[in-house]
């Protein structure tokens, strides 16, 4: 395996690790029953997306 000839500068080391960091979710409101959501994900709430009955789990009791 190869062995870097020179030590990596902190400002290097720091551009490399600049990448990993905790992004912030992308969250909507869901158009049918108003929870919020994941975007672009059926809402656990009534089970819809883009105005379509998609999730074929959510019983109804637990809607209200």
């Amino acid at each position: 395996m190869a062995l870097p000839k020179r030590r990596h500068s902190r400002a290097r080391v720091g551009n490399r690790r600049c990448r990993y960091r905790a992004r912030t979710l992308a969250l909507a409101n869901c158009p049918q029953c108003g929870a919020t959501v994941l975007a672009h994900n059926a809402c656990r709430k009534c089970g819809y997306y883009q105005q379509e009955k998609v999730d074929h789990t959510v019983k109804e009791e637990q809607k209200t």
